[in-house]
This record gives structure tokens, sequence and C-alpha cells, in this order.
């Protein structure tokens, strides 16, 4: 594939690429359906008239809340990758969508806590069973020149700023919390209408045996409308060799598929382990900074709001500009090149909130760093946690291992998310020890057992899983080399226009 991609050099600014990335835009808004609650509820929370409604100022309540919704993920992971299998991915996007807009709208409208609760329940089973079709149908539609950083855009939409506003609205109305929680519900409705102007998968189209409807989608999408194109036929050559039309994705019950083969169990070890490293790297800031900044000194309601809000711009800047490197560097070098940063900053968090009494100036730097760690976690984390897990899953077990990705990365949030809040108030900095701890062991874990996925197919990934030393074969990319004869120079040019560098990976 690499081979082709510089004989047959793909156009960026073509009218068909930008059609692409607005299909991708759909997915997008699915994460954003994600996104909304996790940074909105940490800013409500916070709010006087929330907490006393629903007595989110004491934090077991406060924890409960806001990992009630993790509940609701547990439940839809179960539901969420035979969806996707069964009726497609477009299908999936837009009955998972459904079920966010019924749980922002009770949500929204609670009156008590019971309401909240089956608001936040019904919001998590929906938000979960996004992931499975939209990160599926992302990278399966991706085109193969960009794939790092139109699925790694995946998770860059997040909002926090709403709630922070409506702090000037002079009003004892609870709208300063029920606004930004029915906001949610826009991203949703969103993708029910749109998810219907954009194509199928092509390899969940092969996985059902028809081929032709796949192959004019990706000459229009890959192949810039030409038949001949030899990008093209080399993905429908190697889908046909590698999508069965019998597979386990047929069988809603049959998740065998992902733990029968030393190769699947190694797919669904990194699909696991970039849930934890991804969930357990500090206290989910999303739902907890005003609390993180109070413990550091900071008591003003609009102040703390004011920190939580800052996250959303500071992220997903972050979050843009590693997109912009992940095709050179490779996603190793990258994951732990984040990791080293992230405990150096938890180090520095630690310090800080232990020696910050009757020093604000200490208390500000730790601050400052909870933002260090943010741009570091957004730089590679937030992209590669849906580009990642998605490249290295088989196409018949993607949806399924993408489920219970989400699962497993639900019970890792839920724990966090419950105990974070305890464990701040209870023991405030020793707390952070245990973030320390996983994000100097992912360094380790990263270097072990990741493969390298940049300049593959998601075809070719199957024979870096089968070799007998998997993270071997995949530092083995050498150099492409394209010379044709009185051409080299042309060629060259063309090489570079595409952005595309395969050296050996590390």
């Amino acid at each position: 594939m690499a081979e082709l991609l510089l004989l047959e050099p793909p156009r960026f600014r073509s009218w068909n690429t930008f059609k692409l990335f607005a299909c991708l835009f759909v997915t997008y808004l699915c994460s954003a359906q994600n996104g909304f609650d996790s940074n909105t509820f940490g800013g409500v929370s916070a709010m006087p008239n929330f907490k006393a409604q629903f007595g989110t100022n004491v934090a077991s309540t406060n924890g409960f809340l806001a990992a009630i919704y993790v509940i609701g993920n547990v439940i839809g992971s179960f539901a969420a990758g035979p969806c996707a299998d069964r009726w497609g991915r477009k299908p999936g996007m837009f009955i998972a969508s459904a079920i966010t807009l019924a749980g922002a709208i009770v949500q929204a409208s609670a009156q008590k806590t019971r309401d909240l609760i089956a608001g936040r329940v019904v919001l998590g089973v929906g938000t979960v069973m996004l992931g499975p079709s939209a990160q599926s149908w992302a990278v399966e539609m991706a085109h193969p020149a960009w794939r790092g950083i139109m699925v790694g855009a995946y998770q860059s939409f997040v909002s926090t700023w709403v709630e922070y506003g409506l702090t000037y609205l002079k009003t004892g109305s609870s709208i300063n919390w029920r606004f930004p929680m029915a906001l949610q519900g826009l991203p949703a409705i969103l993708v029910m209408i749109f998810v219907w102007f954009i194509p199928e998968s092509p390899r969940w189209y092969v996985a059902q045996g028809e081929n032709e409807k796949a192959r004019e989608i990706l000459i229009k999408y890959h192949g810039e409308g030409n038949p001949d194109s030899k990008i093209v036929a080399l993905e429908m050559e190697e889908m046909l060799r590698s999508i069965s039309t019998t597979g386990a994705d047929k069988r809603w019950w049959d998740f065998r598929k992902l733990f029968n083969t030393r190769a699947s169990r190694h797919r669904i070890w990194i699909v696991l382990t970039v849930g934890f490293f991804g969930q357990l790297d500090l206290p989910p800031t999303s739902y907890y900074f005003p609390l993180m900044v109070q413990t550091a000194g900071i008591t003003s309601e609009r102040s703390q709001l004011l920190c939580n809000a800052l996250q959303t711009p500071i992220m997903m800047i972050s979050t843009l500009a590693g997109l912009s490197i992940v095709e050179r560097y490779g996603r190793r070098k990258l994951l732990m090149s984040s990791s080293a940063w992230m405990s150096i900053s938890v180090a520095v968090i630690i310090a800080c909130t232990a020696t910050q009494a009757g020093h604000p100036a200490v208390g500000l730097t730790g601050i400052a760093f909870i933002y260090v760690f943010l741009v570091a976690f957004a730089f590679v984390w937030t992209p590669f946690q849906a580009l990642y897990p998605t490249e290295v899953l088989a196409t018949n077990s993607r949806a399924k291992g993408l489920a219970l990705s989400g699962l497993w990365l639900n019970i890792v949030n839920f724990i966090n998310t419950y105990a974070a809040p305890v464990g701040i108030t209870n023991s405030a900095w020793r707390f952070y020890f245990l973030y320390l701890v996983v994000d100097f062991v992912g360094i380790f874990v990263i270097y072990f057992t990741f493969v390298e996925t940049r300049g593959r197919s998601l075809e070719e990934m199957d024979r870096i899983f089968d070799d007998p030393h998997p993270v071997r074969a995949s530092l083995a990319m050498q150099q492409v080399e394209v010379a044709v004869m009185g051409e080299a120079g042309a060629e060259g040019k063309g090489a570079r226009a595409t952005g595309i560098s395969i050296r050996p990976g590390a």
C-alpha cells in the first residue's frame, strides 16, 4: 500500500476528499455526544443550585451521579457490536443517537434525583453504542494515506464553555444547568438527520457479499472517480482475501473470534490496555476539574468553572496539533513520549499540591501542570483512543472488539469516576500517586507489546499479527523507494506531495 500511495499520490485538496471529510464529520458528531456529557456534567455539578437540588456538594453523591452514566455505558456495550454488525454502521449510528437524544431529554428535564439517574443511564447506553458503529465507519472509510488524521479527529470535539457563560446569568432559575444538558441532544439530532446522506462502509458491504457496492464507494472516495485506480484495486483484493462473508460478525452471540488465536489475543490485549491507560491516567478532569482546582486553593465558583472551561480549547488545539504529526512519527513513539510527559506532569502536580499550604504560587504551578498534562494527553492519547484500537482489530471482529473495549473502558472509567472525588477529598495529593504509577508503567507496556500501524493498510495488519513476533514485524518497515527509469525526479515530487514517508519504526 505504501508503494502505491507514492506511485498514485492522492490529492488532499480534491473535491472527493472534501466530501469524505464531510462524511467523517458525521462520525465526529457521534464522538461529541459522549464528549458533551463528560465536560458538561463536570461544570454543572459545581453550580450551587444544581448542588442544592441533587446533593452534589457531597463527594460520594457527586461521584455516584457522574459514574451512573458509566453504568449505562456498560449496559449498552452488550448491544453495541451486534447492532453495528447486523444492520450496518449507518443504522447503528442512528439507533444509538436516538437513545442518546432520549437520555438527554430526560436528564435535562429532571426534577428529582431518580429522574437524573434514569436520564444518565439511558444517555450512557446510547453514547457507548455509537463507538462500534461510528469508529468502525471512520476507520473503514478513511483514505489509507490520511487514516491517522481522519480517524484521530474522531475525539477532537468537546465543549465546556456553555455552563461557564451561564454563570453570568443573574437568575435563580435552573436554566443554567438544564440548558447545557439539553444541548447534549443537538449532536444526536444532527447525526440522525445527516447519517442517511453518507455511504455505508465498503468493508461492511464486502462482509455481506456486496462487493460491487463496496468497489463503487472506494472508487468515488479513494480513487478520485477512476475505476482503474491501483489503490482501489489493492484495497478490494486485500478485503476479499481477509474479510469473511460467514464470519463471527454474522452471529451476534459469537465473541470467540476475539480470543481463539494468539494473534486475536494480542489484538484484544492492545485494545484493552489502550482503554486502561487512556482512562486511568488522572482523575477524569472533565468531571472533577472544579474539585481538583479547589484542592489546589481556588474556591471561587466562577474561577473553578473558568478553569474547567479552559480544558476545551486547550485539549482541542492540542489534539489537532497532534493529528498533524501522527503519520510522521508513528503510533509507538508518540504514545511513549506522551506517557513520559504525563508521568512528569503528575509528579509535579503531586509535589505542588503537597506543599502548597501558605504558598499560593506553588498551588497555581500545580494547576498549570494539570494543563500541561492535558496537553500531553490530548496531543496523542485523545486521538489514539479512537484510532489505534480500530486499526489493530480485524474487520470481522472490529465492531465486537470495540464493544468489548467500550465495556472494559467503562468499567475502568466507572471505578475512576466514582473513586476519584472520594480519594481526592480524603487523601488529597496522595491519591495522585496511583496515576503516577499507571502512567509510568504504561511506557514499558507500549514498548514491549504495541505494534506499529503507520503505513499499513487495515488488512496488512493481519500479516503482522500472524507473525511469531508481531512487534518486531511491525517495526521492520523499510524505507520505501520508488524509482521509475527516467521519472525519478517527478515521482519524488509526487511522493513529497502526499506527505507520506515510511521509515524503520521505533
